[in-house]
């Protein structure tokens, strides 16, 4: 999830972690009991924690790492003939795996929310195969603290908080089935409560007028304008979504999610009216090289997003791996 933002480069927290340790991490609580009841992959978890925490994540925010930072050190300080000792290893990965502070914030104006969407999870209670909400209530409510009195707000989620709806049908669709990991069905939507508490979150009297959600994740890019119904002041969002540098979706059936979603789930569709999210206005964007209308670009790149002072996007577009023309997402006329 490469977003290029101004001149300040961010990725999602824990990102490496989902791609190049493994995809699907604490997806449900099945998941969970499975991985960490084993020894040994719960060592491969926690060693891939230290990596990261080592390599990116203690330059987010030194600070917060001191109690995770101290188990480490004393087990690198146990190595002894190229080996390290098993118990201070096990006492690092517990450390690790219980420390819940891997989010964080930039302030300034707009200040950048960066959010841990895989170690704090919402996990389904009646059915432990179904996917867990990205955040917990209480991820969320540090969350919203962190919204509190910003005039403007740009997020950084790895999922997008407002995505295609027909494919997160899809994705519901084989849920209910029990195959939630064959889709990958990490969505904000797939858990009712995280998607509740997040939408209620947008509608708070103190949180701010204007938020731009940056994310990645799916293997394809677009642009959202929303509108949250039901406030005076009416906060206005974009969700902007870009392809991975190297990831792309099956072509074809991109193509065909895209113009199946936007027939079955037009404004005037009752197959909308049915699944519509009705406390939200949601306008796509159309990306520069549409040619029938479509409203998702398959490319993979890099996103390159410039804002107004007021934290509103002047220039949102996907810079192709290509090396061919960039594509703009602009609103429709």
């Amino acid at each position: 999830m490469p977003w290029v933002l101004g001149r300040i480069h961010t990725c999602a927290v824990n990102d490496y972690l989902r791609h190049d340790i493994t995809d699907d991490w604490n997806l449900s609580a099945r998941w969970e009991e499975t991985a960490y009841g084993h020894p040994f992959s719960r060592r491969i978890i926690g060693n891939a924690l230290a990596a990261y925490l080592l390599c990116q994540g203690w330059g987010n925010q030194p600070d917060a790492f001191n109690q995770v930072l101290a188990p480490l050190q004393r087990l690198l300080n146990s190595a002894s003939d190229g080996a390290l000792d098993c118990k201070a290893q096990n006492d690092a990965v517990d450390a690790l795996l219980a420390f819940a502070n891997w989010g964080y914030v930039l302030p300034g104006e707009p200040a950048l929310v960066v959010l841990d969407t895989r170690t704090r999870r919402w996990r389904s209670e009646r059915n432990l195969n179904r996917p867990s909400g990205l955040m917990d209530w209480e991820a969320l409510t540090d969350f919203q603290h962190a919204l509190l009195d910003h005039h403007s707000v740009v997020i950084v989620s790895p999922a997008p908080m407002f995505g295609v709806k027909l494919i997160e049908t899809v994705q519901r669709v084989f849920s209910w089935l029990g195959h939630s990991l064959l889709v990958d069905a990490e969505n904000w939507m797939a858990h009712r409560g995280a998607a509740q508490v997040m939408l209620n979150i947008f509608r708070h009297t103190r949180t701010p007028g204007n938020y731009v959600i940056l994310s990645g994740d799916v293997h394809y890019s677009f642009a959202y304008e929303i509108r949250i119904r039901g406030r005076r002041s009416r906060p206005q969002l974009w969700q902007i979504t870009s392809s991975g540098v190297k990831n792309e979706f099956p072509r074809r059936l991109l193509d065909i999610f895209d113009r199946l979603n936007r027939w079955l789930y037009a404004p005037r569709s009752p197959l909308n009216w049915l699944t519509k999210r009705r406390r939200v206005k949601v306008r796509p964007w159309l990306p520069s090289r549409s040619s029938s209308g479509e409203r998702l670009w398959n490319g993979a790149g890099i996103g390159h997003l410039q804002l107004d002072a007021d934290g509103r996007p002047l220039l949102v577009e996907q810079i192709n791996a290509d090396g061919s023309t960039p594509v703009r997402f602009r609103p429709q006329d």
